[in-house]
């Protein structure tokens, strides 16, 4: 065989790193910029698509099931490929960065499987894109132990049949990875990137130790998005010359519009799907985007208070379940998000006790598993299905016939008895600006609170207060929801942050930039449809 052409891509602004060389080699850049120049016009169609999508939401405040894909959701005998042996039990998932340590933890969790994550859980530094690339094929070589330096704590793998599954959840469609450009100075997008690099790498290793490429798809909006999908998962087995159907993609239904397009998003993935996944506040995020023009019948309570009990959440995620089902499919539940304190007890034992009434209920209304972010959740998850499923691997044969979801049940938002308070004004800006600073700092799974914040809990958090302002909320102590309010919330916060910390790790950090940023994108009078774009420009590194 010849060897590969140089390829037409360049890496642009970023300092080599160790081992860059393995991960870039000139057959795997190859293989990402044929994706580019094959798919990217095809993205960018479907990125258009969605702001016309947003306009037309925002002149009828509605949504509906698609009238054009009726015959896909009437017609009984279609259903996606048989799970293979490696994800057909999944009852427990536990999500994180892909950095050493994280690898190392999330493989050895107990869990069967782990979300190896190069999105919300990822600030996309040049290093984190890069080395979690090394990390995940230094895993599946077992070449991956290490001592941290810091503690002095060693690092092992346990044997290859106690390690979690790993499925890759690459970047979403809308954002570009800067330091990677073709010939024409453009960005190859960040979803082609990682997905490329990861699978030109250890697609036939995968096969070699039974597994397979598994993929978690983020932020797809419809089922056209997931056709685009499917057409880059042929392709990429042709490409490699690995079998039809190897590939496998657990689709996140974390926006609202892809909530009336689950079916068809089976459908159009049909060959490599294997579930859905409902993730909270990214669904809530969606809604308020595209929703934010709707009026007061839209305005989310504080996030806290929108659990998944409240009606319209209830009936995402039935009808998630009955969908899946109904296909063959998985369906796998939300995030347990909570972080174990190691000095209070008692706050343990309460969030416990919630993680259980979560997973409980989850595994009682039919899903095949759930999410963590925490080893020490993972026991607590696990219990709630074991005692659902026993030894069955899924329950897929729980159809849930008995579950009817009309269009507007999905955004009946105002059937929730709760109003948005001062308290989650306050907490959505604390919890914004700590997290927009970390990742300013390349941390893009951070603990805050005892919670564990990605990028989603971000985008909740300044979508509320945007959403609040332009209502013009008023809140139980008087106090009305305006742009000075939120700038008052925002100067306490960073004077509460610097005597926290000190002076010294307060100049040493980003918490000015966090504050500005925080209070652009809650502020402005034109919505940002990501806060990881503009956030994006000021990340260095």
């Amino acid at each position: 065989m010849s060897a590969p052409a140089p390829s037409p891509l360049a890496i642009v602004d970023a300092e080599p790193l160790p081992r860059q060389e393995e991960v870039h080699t000139d057959a795997a850049l190859a293989f990402v910029a044929e994706l580019h120049r094959r798919f990217t016009p095809r993205r960018d169609e479907l990125l258009a698509r969605r702001a016309e999508r947003r306009a037309e939401i925002a002149r009828t405040s509605t949504l509906d099931f698609l009238a054009e894909t009726a015959a896909i959701r009437a017609d009984d005998s279609w259903r996606v490929a048989p799970a293979p042996a490696a994800l057909n039990d999944r009852r427990v998932e536990i999500t994180g960065p892909t950095d050493r340590k994280m690898t190392i933890n999330a493989l050895n969790s107990g869990a069967r499987v782990w979300l190896a994550d190069f999105e919300d859980a990822s600030a996309p530094t040049w290093e984190n894109v890069v080395l979690g690339q090394l990390n995940l094929s230094d895993a599946y070589t077992r070449n991956i132990d290490f001592t941290d330096e810091r503690t002095g704590k060693s690092y092992a793998l346990r044997p290859n049949e106690e390690l979690a599954t790993v499925v890759m959840r690459p970047r979403g469609w809308h954002l570009d990875e800067r330091h990677l450009v073709d010939a024409d100075g453009r960005p190859v997008p960040g979803a082609f990137v990682d997905f490329g690099l990861y699978f030109f790498h250890n697609a036939r290793r995968l096969l070699d130790l039974g597994k397979g490429p598994y993929f978690y798809l983020p932020k797809t909006e419809s089922h056209l998005e997931a056709r685009l999908w499917n057409e880059v998962f042929v392709f990429a087995q042709d490409y490699v010359g690995i079998p039809q159907g190897t590939i496998r993609a657990t689709v996140l239904i974390e926006t609202i519009t892809a909530a009336y397009e689950m079916e068809e998003i089976l459908y159009e993935l049909r060959d490599h799907a294997s579930g859905l996944n409902a993730g909270r506040w990214d669904y809530l995020f969606s809604i308020v985007k595209n929703f934010r023009d709707g009026g007061a019948r839209f305005v989310l309570p504080d996030r806290n208070a929108v659990t998944m009990t409240a009606p319209f959440m209830r009936a995402y995620t039935e009808l998630l379940v009955r969908t899946c089902h109904k296909r063959g499919a998985h369906a796998i539940g939300g995030m347990a998000a909570f972080i174990p304190s190691r000095k209070d007890p008692e706050v343990n034992k309460v969030a416990f006790e919630k993680v259980r009434a979560d997973k409980d209920r989850e595994a009682n209304d039919g899903f095949d598993g759930s999410w963590v972010a925490h080893p020490d959740l993972v026991p607590i998850a696990m219990e709630s299905f074991d005692r659902v499923l026993g030894d069955k691997p899924n329950q897929k044969d729980r159809l849930r016939e008995d579950v009817h979801v009309e269009a507007a049940d999905l955004i009946a938002i105002d059937s929730l008895d709760a109003k948005p308070t001062y308290a989650g004004l306050v907490n959505a800006v604390q919890v914004g600006i700590r997290y927009i600073e970390a990742w300013l700092r390349g941390l893009g799974a951070v603990a805050i609170f005892n919670l564990m914040e990605d990028a989603a809990t971000a985008e909740i958090s300044r979508s509320q207060i945007w959403q609040w302002i332009n209502a013009g909320v008023e809140f139980e102590n008087g106090d009305k929801a305006t742009p000075e309010l939120a700038r008052k919330v925002a100067a306490e916060e960073l004077d509460a942050i610097r005597k926290e910390i000190g002076e010294e790790a307060f100049a040493a950090g980003h918490w000015q930039e966090a504050h500005d940023l925080l209070l652009k994108v809650a502020l402005d009078e034109d919505y940002a449809d990501f806060l990881t774009l503009p956030a994006y420009q000021q990340l260095r590194g």
